[in-house]
């Protein structure tokens, strides 16, 4: 699964969490509109109310990309 069909998922499914990255807390619609193209693409799983990690060219988990917080 890609990066964008994890964001499309949880911008279609309404959940309330936000996505923290090493500066910042985002809404998966506003990292749908600012990410590069290479970057949603990337290949990802969601571990849901943990994190979402990239998946290395091996199929191991990789480096997290976002953890996953609710929203207050």
């Amino acid at each position: 699964m890609s990066l964008r069909e994890i964001l499309e998922k949880i911008v279609r499914s309404n959940e309330r969490i936000l996505l923290s990255d090493r500066n910042k807390d985002w809404e998966a619609s506003a990292l749908l509109e600012n990410l590069s193209e290479p970057m949603l693409k990337r290949r990802a799983h969601m571990q849901p109310g943990l994190y979402i990690a990239e998946i290395s060219e091996g199929g191991y988990l990789g480096t997290v990309l976002y953890k996953i917080k609710a929203k207050a």
